[in-house]
């Protein structure tokens, strides 16, 4: 598993603690807290890559930080 840039956030809506990862579609997770959402969303990247790899789909290489000139 490569290392995928994870965006962390509170929603007030859900009442917990969102991690997305940009550059895999779709791929999220919540949590109670900051750490929480942080584990939960290493688990769903790896179900997220196992899935796209039965399905013969593209895996992103990881980019990592994004950075804007």
């Amino acid at each position: 598993m490569g290392k995928y840039e994870v965006i962390i956030y509170w929603s007030a809506e859900d009442k917990a603690f969102i991690a997305e990862v940009p550059e895999l579609p779709g791929c999220a997770a919540d949590g109670a807290t900051y750490k929480e959402a942080l584990a939960n969303v290493e688990v769903i990247i790896k179900e997220w890559i196992t899935t796209a790899r039965e399905l013969g789909r593209h895996i992103p290489q990881p980019k990592g930080r994004l950075v804007f000139a």
